[in-house]
């Protein structure tokens, strides 16, 4: 079933490391085997939004995505591998994520579809 899925994850409080991470993020420096391994998982799109130190990503998948096959595929990739090795000197847990955490999957708590008005 096709989705959307909301993380969030958090940046070190750095303003030279926000730029290099965002730099990373630019049009032409994220390595290409990564972006196709997001592809080839059945991602349709994804963006990443900052607020300070704060990330939110939204990622649109198709009916053919699935967590644990993204998550083996990605184990598997030495493109995704060292890239995720490379990003996690920017990132930090959010409090909710433990020591360990990367992106955090949100909880939708509104929609407005739901709501009569």
């Amino acid at each position: 079933m096709s989705g959307r899925i909301c993380l969030a994850l958090d940046l070190v409080e750095d303003a030279d490391l926000i730029a290099e991470y965002e730099h990373w993020h630019r049009v032409g420096n994220t390595d290409p085997a990564v972006t196709r391994s997001i592809r080839d998982a059945g991602i349709l799109e994804m963006e990443i939004y900052r607020a300070g130190n704060r990330m939110f990503m939204i990622i649109e998948t198709d009916d053919t995505y699935s967590d644990a096959a993204k998550a083996a595929a990605d184990a598997a990739n030495p493109a995704v591998i060292a890239w995720t090795a490379k990003m996690r000197q920017f990132q930090q847990p959010i409090p909710a994520a433990g020591p360990d955490g990367t992106w955090l999957p949100m909880q939708r708590v509104f929609r407005l579809t739901e709501h009569e008005g």
